[in-house]
């Protein structure tokens, strides 16, 4: 399952992280780690960024970066 799968209200753990290079990085940076929890906070009503709580902070990503982030 991909974090875009995730439903709102759900805690997820990260297992692996897709791509390469500057896509990665950037992902990693915002702290989004191998077995790091994120917490799925709301889905924009079109679908479209997704906001998620990680370490202690709230973050919006884009689906297409939730489809590289591999979740349990």
């Amino acid at each position: 399952m991909t974090l875009k799968e995730a439903k709102v209200g759900q805690t997820v753990k990260v297992v692996r992280l897709e791509g390469a290079g500057a896509v990665k990085r950037r992902i990693m940076d915002m702290g989004i780690t191998k077995g790091e929890s994120i917490y799925v906070r709301k889905v924009a009503p079109l679908g479209d960024p997704i906001e998620i709580t990680v370490r202690g902070y709230e973050l919006s990503i884009r689906k297409a970066d939730g489809e590289m982030i591999e979740v349990v």
